[in-house]
C-alpha cells in the first residue's frame, strides 16, 4: 500500500501545525520552509483539511493555519482518510460488490487484515505524540 503525496505531506503539515498549537495561527510560508513544500499545494491540502473540519484558516495579517482540535483529539488516521478517501489496498475491500469474486476469493481476507492493521496504527497515533516524537539523524550502517 502506498499513500500519495497528499496523505504523506498533509500529515507533515499537521504535525507541523500540532508543534505550533497554542501559538496562533501559522504562515503558509514558514510551513512550506519547515516542511519542503510548495505554498500552492498547502493550500490545496488545507481545503480538505478544512473540509474535515481539522483546520481553520485565520485571514489578515499574522493570519494562517491552525489546528481546529487540540492535537490529542486528532489522528494520523483521521488526516489520512481527509486526504486519501479510502485507503484500502484493494477496492473490494471497502466494497465487495466491486469485485465479482469477492465473496470466494482467497486472498480478499488478507487485504482486509491488511487495512484493518494499518487503520489501528494510524488511530492510535495523535498529533500529539507526533509532534513529540524527534527528529532523528539516518543511521548508517556498514
Amino acid at each position: 500500500m502506498r499513500l500519495s503525496t497528499r496523505g504523506r505531506y498533509g500529515l507533515r503539515i499537521m504535525v507541523d501545525l500540532a508543534m505550533h498549537h497554542g501559538h496562533g495561527p501559522v504562515g503558509v510560508d514558514a510551513i512550506a520552509a519547515r516542511q519542503g513544500v510548495s505554498a500552492n499545494y498547502i493550500h490545496v491540502l488545507a481545503g480538505a483539511l478544512k473540509s474535515a473540519s481539522l483546520i481553520r484558516t485565520v485571514r489578515g495579517h499574522g493570519g494562517g493555519y491552525e489546528l481546529a482540535l487540540t492535537p490529542s483529539r486528532i489522528t494520523a488516521l483521521d488526516v489520512v482518510r481527509a486526504l486519501e478517501g479510502g485507503h484500502a489496498p484493494v477496492e473490494c475491500v471497502e466494497d465487495a460488490s466491486r469485485c465479482t469474486r469477492s465473496h470466494a476469493c482467497p486472498t480478499r481476507d488478507v487485504w482486509c487484515q491488511v487495512a484493518t492493521a494499518v487503520d489501528r496504527v494510524l488511530a492510535g497515533l495523535t498529533l500529539a505524540q507526533l509532534a513529540t516524537v524527534p527528529s532523528q539523524a539516518p543511521e548508517y550502517c556498514i
